[in-house]
C-alpha cells in the first residue's frame, strides 16, 4: 500500500511549521521544525488511523498528489 501525501509549511502566524495529510480529515500536526511537524504528524496519522478502526469507519486510501506530481507522470 503506498503511504499518504503529507504538505509541510511554514506559518508566519503560528511561528512554526504545520504538516497535515490531506487524505485523512483534519490530520496535522505543529512542530518548530520540519523534522518536528513530521515526527508530530506521523503520531497524529497513527491516532487518526486507530480511532477509525475503532469506531468502524471507512480509512480512505491514499489518493491525494500535489500538482507537480500529477503532470510528471
Amino acid at each position: 500500500m503506498k503511504d499518504y501525501h503529507i504538505n509541510i509549511f511554514y506559518s508566519a502566524e503560528d511561528e512554526g511549521y504545520i504538516a497535515d495529510i490531506p487524505d485523512l480529515e483534519a490530520c496535522s500536526a505543529f512542530g518548530e521544525t520540519p523534522e518536528e511537524a513530521l515526527k508530530q504528524v506521523e503520531i497524529a496519522k497513527a491516532a487518526w488511523l486507530e480511532a477509525a478502526h475503532a469506531e468502524g469507519k471507512p480509512i480512505p486510501e491514499p489518493r491525494y498528489r500535489p500538482a507537480i506530481y500529477q503532470f510528471a507522470s
